[in-house]
């Protein structure tokens, strides 16, 4: 009844408008959806040509590569609530995906990175990386915090020690930068195996086990964000950290809270990444921060702070990876599509500020 009333009373507000208010308030409309106006521009081109795109298996993938990504999303949105970003998130996910790997690799591999080591209980290898990445945003927040230091500045610092540190584990025992692989069939299972599947084509399409990992941290992100004091407090301090200290919330607390909670999701993403992909490699996680900042904001997760909900993340990971799968059907180069995963950012960012200075 709500949605329907203001579909009516926008309707009416409208029609009310003379001709030139009309103009004006129909450009500002196409001007705000853009974004949105070329997703769906390039969804019907892609189905176009190529009619695949639209088939059980491709949609299933869309939805898959998704899910892999929704947990690094729904890191970075906190930070991004809070007016920031987190460009360490990629190299976590990198280190955290080779640890990952090593810990696990199947105890007949000739080569294992860790030899004498026994294989590690899978739930013990998720603890250890969720605080490997926990430890690596608890250090964000705390120099954002106490120091009061740009979060592009801290991150940019810790990326670069993080993507150090992960270039030395990959050659710890003679590995010398090759791909950690081989991991035990256990943790394929756990990750990559499938006990749900859809109708499609031939024979039924798996869903992969992480989709419902992914799940589980939306879920734990909406709860988080939406029924906790933690989450009251996260956007008081996007909003106006003045006045959420004078209402008596603890600033430094909460960034700090907000982005250990971050390097923890992007721990998950990196055990995620090991199975999914494969192996474990110097090269894993890279890029992740920008596919991620750019579909919070397509999400409507705001850089001006205290602004994003947990559903708009996951529209706008979607959305991105629907077009990055059309790309690859368009047969577009690789290169070239760094170039329109930049636009993507600078446009999603730049529609996201006039939005904000026109509320203003």
């Amino acid at each position: 009844m709500n949605f329907a009333a203001g579909i009516k009373n926008r309707y009416e507000t409208f029609s009310a408008m003379d001709a030139r208010d009309k103009g004006r308030a129909i450009s500002e409309l196409l001007v705000n959806n853009s974004l949105y106006i070329l997703i769906l521009a390039t969804i019907i081109i892609t189905c176009v040509v190529n009619p695949l795109f639209l088939s059980v298996g491709s949609i299933v993938n869309i939805f898959n590569l998704s899910a892999a990504k929704l947990p690094i999303a729904c890191g970075i949105a906190g930070a991004i609530v809070l007016t920031g970003t987190d460009l360490s998130a990629g190299r976590v996910v990198g280190l955290t995906a080779c640890m990952t790997a090593a810990s696990l690799q199947a105890s007949s591999y000739a080569k294992r990175m860790f030899g004498s080591l026994p294989l590690i209980p899978i739930p013990v290898v998720i603890l250890i990386v969720i605080i490997v990445g926990a430890v690596v945003g608890w250090v964000n927040g705390f120099w954002v915090a106490k120091f009061k230091l740009h979060p592009f500045i801290v991150t940019l610092a810790t990326q670069l020690i993080v993507y150090g540190a992960l270039l030395l584990f990959v050659l710890i025992n003679g590995q010398n930068g090759q791909p950690i692989s081989s991991l035990d069939q256990s943790v394929k299972d756990f990750v990559t195996g499938s006990f749900i599947s859809v109708p499609g084509g031939a024979r039924p399409v798996p869903i992969p086990n992480y989709v419902w990992i992914g799940f589980i941290v939306v879920v734990i992100t909406w709860f988080l964000w939406n029924k906790t004091t933690f989450g009251k407090n996260m956007f008081a301090v996007g909003s106006n950290q003045e006045a959420a200290n004078v209402s008596g919330v603890n600033v430094n607390r909460t960034i700090i809270l907000v982005h250990t909670l971050a390097g923890a999701m992007y721990g998950i993403t990196g055990f995620i990444e090991a199975p999914r992909i494969g192996s474990g490699t110097s090269a894993t996680g890279f890029n992740y921060e920008c596919d991620a900042i750019a579909a919070c904001v397509i999400g409507g997760v705001s850089f001006v702070g205290g602004t994003g909900k947990v559903s708009g993340i996951v529209v706008g990971v979607f959305l991105l990876n629907i077009i990055f799968v059309a790309l690859n059907a368009l047969s577009v180069n690789m290169n070239l599509q760094y170039i329109i995963k930049g636009l993507i950012i600078l446009v999603a960012c730049a529609i996201d500020m006039r939005k904000y200075l026109v509320r203003k």
